[in-house]
């Protein structure tokens, strides 16, 4: 069976950076309160002049240029986001014109936080299945349209961003995958925990319900991701979470038993970029050359409806 593999990968943030102390300015906060209950630094705030769209398609641009790719070769466009105001054109298709695309199948997929791993997974399972050959999977958020800057314990959270992966057919992957088996699931009674509702759209969140349930229940979850890819958690070269908070992060990461990876923590740079957190954390820890390609790598998001997605991937 043909297996897939992400060969490369690509990242974009607004340049505008938002600190702690520039927060505290506008809201009643200060750096030691946000750094001591989220881990969160800084974050990047997109203008009314960058959708969506753009954020993503710079992503995307990037990773397809170090694919060494061109946009013909795309035939399948997945964007990951739970921001997209307008329901047509969607961010999918908008991004597809955006980069000269030639007639890729496109679609967007909302499942907010773990977006991005539904995609990959979705994207895998086309070509597993011989639909697509060569996909753009996106995750990009805008959060700064969305949430209210005037809620100190919701405003401190969220940033700008996308992340983007090249996923292609590896004929030689049915035994060795470079994209391993999906686990996902949601917990409908906790679908409200998270929440992005009204005109205009609000996120909020219940904090505490989210921060125990994971700490205490994706543990083992992840750890089933781990058995279905064939590799323990000690073999993990990397463990990239959704970077919702530094201070499930760590745990997590403790309790998963990844003792010799690199655990990514760019929530302390970028914030709660929902969708965008997973690629645009993965794609810096590669950029940076802090994991060596065909290294496995734990990816697993969780958060909104509450939904949860993770596989195994081998860098690119």
């Amino acid at each position: 069976m043909t297996g897939s593999r992400v060969v490369a990968l690509g990242h974009y943030q607004p340049a505008k950076v938002l600190t702690n102390d520039d927060l505290a300015a506008m809201v009643d906060t200060s750096d030691e309160w946000i750094t001591s209950r989220v881990g969160i630094k800084t974050r990047h705030v997109g203008g009314p002049d960058e959708p969506v769209d753009e954020l993503a398609a710079h992503a995307a641009a990037k990773a397809l240029a170090a694919a060494g790719l061109q946009p013909a070769d795309i035939d399948m466009v997945l964007v990951a986001t739970s921001t997209a105001i307008d329901r047509s054109p969607s961010m999918s298709a908008r991004v597809a014109a955006r980069l000269g695309l030639g007639s890729p199948a496109v679609m967007d997929i909302n499942v907010v936080c773990s977006g991005f791993t539904h995609a990959l997974a979705t994207a895998d399972h086309a070509i597993r299945a011989g639909a697509a050959t060569r996909a753009l999977v996106i995750g990009a958020d805008k959060m700064g349209d969305i949430v209210d800057w005037t809620d100190r314990s919701s405003c401190v959270l969220m940033g700008d961003g996308a992340g983007a992966a090249v996923v292609v057919a590896d004929p030689a992957g049915g035994e060795a995958p470079g994209i391993g088996p999906v686990l996902w699931g949601s917990v409908p009674e906790m679908g409200n925990a998270v929440r992005i509702e009204g005109t205009p759209p609000r996120f909020a969140q219940e904090g505490q319900s989210v921060y125990r349930w994971a700490t205490t229940q994706l543990p083992p979850i992840a750890r089933k991701v781990c058995e279905r890819a064939g590799v323990t958690p000690e073999d993990l070269a990397a463990v990239v979470l959704h970077q919702a908070n530094l201070r499930i992060i760590e745990p997590v990461a403790r309790r998963i038993g990844a003792v010799n990876a690199v655990i990514a923590r760019d929530v302390v740079d970028s914030g709660n970029t929902s969708a965008a957190s997973i690629p645009m954390a993965l794609s810096k820890l590669v950029e940076r050359g802090e994991v060596e390609s065909g290294a496995p790598a734990l990816l697993f998001g969780f958060g909104g409806n509450l939904s949860y997605a993770g596989q195994v991937i081998r860098c690119p």
